[in-house]
C-alpha cells in the first residue's frame, strides 16, 4: 500500500468517526476536516510506521486520525481564542456557528479520540501525555503574553509543548504500532521532536510574512498579540524591549504594518529560518 493510500484510509476515518445524530457537530466537523490540512502529523505516523517495518496499513490509520483530530481540535479551539475568520482556506468554524458550537465542536473532536484509541491499550499513554503537553503550551503561550514576558526562551518552551510534542508522539507512535525495539521507537521520537519544532517556527515565520490567502488562515494573529517567534526574538532578549514601538515619524501608520516593517528588517527572519533548518538537518540520520 502506497503512503497515499495509506492517507487515504486515514481521511475515511476521520469523517467516519465524526458522524453524529446532531447535524450541527457533523457538519462542523466535517467542514473543518474538508478543508484538507497538510495532514503532517498522522503522514508522519504513516511513513515511521513503514519505516519501521509496519505492513498493515489499516492497523495503524486510526491512530493517525487520532492524532490528526487531536490537532483539528486546538487549532478549532484556536480560533475561538484568537477571534479567527479563516482557516486552511475556508471559514473558520467560528466565523460560521459561533463561539459556542465551535468549541463545542472542539471538545466533540478530543471526545472522538478517546474512540479511536480505546483499543491501542497502553498506546493511548503517549498521546494523552502529548495532548496534556498541547494544553500546556498553549496555556503557557497565553501567559506569557499576558504577564508580557514572551521571550526566547519562553518561546521554545511553548512550542516543544504546543506543536513537538505531538509530533514526537505521531513518530514514536508509528514505531510502535510497528513493533519496532526501543531504540528505534526513541530515534523516531527525536526526529518527531525536532521536526515539530522546526515545523512551528516556519508557520510563526509565515504569519508574519504570508497574507490569508496564502496561509490558508488568518495572517498575522501571532503578531498582533505578541507571539510567535520573531515577537519573541524582539521581546525581552533584545535591547528594543518589544515589537510594538515605533519611531515617531511612523506614528500614522497601520500598526501591524509597522511593526512588521521593523520585524523584517532586523534580523528575526533570518535567524528563525536558520534555526528550523538546523533542526530538520539534526532530525535527519547521519
Amino acid at each position: 500500500m502506497t503512503i497515499n493510500d495509506a492517507m487515504q484510509l486515514v481521511e475515511n476515518i476521520m469523517f467516519d468517526v465524526v458522524n453524529s445524530d446532531v447535524t450541527i457537530l457533523r457538519d462542523a466537523s466535517r467542514h473543518i476536516l474538508g478543508a484538507g490540512g497538510k495532514r503532517v502529523r498522522p503522514r508522519t505516523l504513516m511513513l515511521t510506521y513503514a519505516a519501521a517495518g509496519g505492513k498493515d496499513s489499516p492497523y495503524a490509520a486510526p491512530v493517525a486520525a487520532a492524532v490528526e483530530l487531536v490537532h483539528t481540535a486546538s487549532v478549532v479551539h484556536d480560533d475561538i481564542n484568537d477571534h479567527g475568520i479563516v482557516r486552511r482556506g475556508r471559514p473558520s468554524v467560528n466565523s460560521i456557528w459561533g463561539r459556542t458550537f465551535a468549541l463545542l465542536t472542539g471538545d466533540f473532536l478530543f471526545t472522538k479520540v478517546y474512540e479511536l484509541m480505546a483499543p491501542y491499550k497502553d498506546l493511548n499513554i503517549a498521546l494523552a501525555e502529548a495532548t496534556v503537553a498541547l494544553v500546556e503550551g498553549e496555556t503557557l503561550q497565553a501567559s506569557a503574553v499576558k504577564e508580557n514576558n514572551f521571550t526566547r526562551e519562553v518561546y521554545y518552551q511553548i512550542i516543544a509543548l504546543k506543536t513537538a510534542a505531538l509530533f514526537k508522539a505521531a513518530a514514536s507512535l508509528g514505531a510502535q504500532l510497528a513493533d519496532a525495539d526501543e531504540d528505534v521507537v526513541t530515534a523516531m521520537g527525536q526526529y518527531g521532536y525536532n521536526i515539530g519544532l522546526a515545523f512551528q517556527i516556519i508557520d510563526d515565520v509565515l504569519d508574519l510574512t504570508a497574507d490569508t490567502t496564502q496561509l490558508g488562515k488568518t495572517a498575522g494573529i501571532d503578531l498582533a498579540q505578541g507571539r510567535g517567534y520573531a515577537a519573541a526574538y524582539n521581546g525581552n532578549n533584545n535591547p528594543t524591549n518589544g515589537v510594538a514601538v515605533v519611531d515617531e515619524d511612523e506614528q500614522l501608520a497601520d500598526p501591524m504594518v509597522t511593526i512588521k516593517q521593523k520585524l523584517l528588517r532586523g534580523d528575526a527572519i533570518l535567524e528563525a529560518k536558520t534555526n528550523a533548518r538546523q533542526l530538520a538537518e539534526l532530525a535527519m540520520p547521519t
